[in-house]
């Protein structure tokens, strides 16, 4: 068994590379022991905000195999979504590197279903779910656990060879594999640039991030209006934020993705900073269209553009 095991995982990587995943990882499915207290701290002292689905499925999140029955490996991928291109107008307000191009939940997903179709073709039928971003699965603890990088002071994801710009996406699946060894090094040493360039003081300590102060739950998860103590402190960030993966040193490695779905439209990075701040909805539903920065919807990026003009 073990060595069909070690030739299908050998396999699926192969496979996943060919799809443009930037690299691949498993796990075997277990109770994440380690996680347990540090999640259940994490959601004791509110650093989650209003995101209440954090709070939801507790055993789940902990347990693959409670979702998805049957699960016995945790295949983990990442796709790189670096980029070079900027947005022309430097005083525009600014969108993440990760929302230029289309919306990654789609283009992820296809890619895993490519992927599970590949697995039931070429090896037998094998049940199992894909996972993108949209369901109670730590993927950063899976990743690591399939020895694809390290969790950062900011938490993120930071591989040695190519830094952290980039998605996490999972195979849950009812088939035993041969297991990568966890990645057990930290690489940040002493270094805090992300603690000490956050503008808001998100990562309260090294490795803790506090969800309700970080610039990508202010400008992206939260319903409500942004509270008035972050004015002049969001850095002219109207969606998500990069500034603790731009200071980190490890991103220096980190080269241009190779995903067409990804290429910004000129549209987009050619909005400057008045077109932005007049935009209405019609030029919103066509500029964003097929992108994720329409989770905001026309009306939260409003309050965000409005919220960053108003400290002018």
């Amino acid at each position: 068994m073990y060595n069909n095991a070690a030739k299908y995982s050998q396999m699926i990587k192969t496979e996943a590379l060919r799809l443009g995943f930037m690299a691949c990882g498993i796990a075997k499915a277990d109770f994440l022991e380690e996680e347990a207290p540090r999640l259940e701290n994490w959601l004791k002292n509110n650093n989650h905000g209003e995101m209440a689905y954090m709070e939801n499925h507790f055993d789940k999140r902990l347990d693959p195999r409670l979702l998805v029955e049957g699960s016995k490996s945790v295949i983990s991928l990442t796709l790189n979504y670096f980029t070079q291109d900027k947005q022309v107008d430097v005083n525009a307000p600014k969108i993440s590197k990760y929302a230029y191009g289309t919306d990654y939940h789609t283009v992820i997903k296809e890619k895993l279903q490519e992927l599970m179709a590949f697995i039931n073709d070429n090896i037998g039928e094998v049940g199992g779910r894909c996972f993108v971003d949209s369901a109670p699965v730590m993927d950063k603890v899976w990743a690591q656990k399939s020895g694809l990088g390290w969790r950062g002071k900011n938490s993120n994801l930071i591989s040695k060879n190519t830094g952290s710009f980039f998605f996490l996406a999972e195979l849950i699946i009812d088939l035993d594999l041969a297991y990568d060894t966890p990645f057990a090094a930290d690489h940040c040493g002493s270094c805090t640039r992300c603690m000490d360039a956050c503008p808001t003081n998100a990562i309260m300590a090294p490795y803790v991030v506090d969800g309700s102060k970080c610039i990508s739950y202010l400008t992206i998860e939260l319903k409500n209006e942004i509270p008035t103590e972050f004015k002049g402190k969001l850095e002219n960030w109207m969606f998500g934020c990069d500034i603790c993966q731009d200071v980190c040193p490890w991103n220096r490695f980190a080269t241009p993705h190779q995903e067409p779905a990804f290429t910004p439209a000129h549209e987009l990075l050619n909005l400057n900073k008045n077109e932005l701040i007049d935009m209405t909805d019609e030029v919103f539903k066509q500029v964003f269209k097929g992108s994720a920065v329409k989770r905001t919807k026309f009306t939260g990026l409003k309050r965000n553009i409005d919220f960053l003009h108003q400290i002018e």
